[in-house]
């Protein structure tokens, strides 16, 4: 398993943006819960599950299956 950023460079500038505005909260996302802070806990438990392959919600991170 592994982690990775999207290799879309332009979107990673724009997400990076967006969580130095919102404080490192998900920029996708309206409320500023412990969930929503960046590596958000939907994300975490996506990674978490050996079967997930895929984006976090907002794009920022792939994770690839072994």
């Amino acid at each position: 398993m592994a982690v990775r950023l999207n290799e879309d460079k332009e979107m990673v500038k724009m997400i990076r943006e967006g969580l130095k505005m919102k404080d490192g909260y998900c920029p996708c996302r309206i409320e500023k819960t412990p969930e929503n802070k960046c590596m958000c806990e939907e994300f975490r438990q996506q990674i978490a599950d050996p079967d997930f392959e895929g984006y976090c919600h907002c794009k920022l991170y792939y994770k690839e299956r072994d």
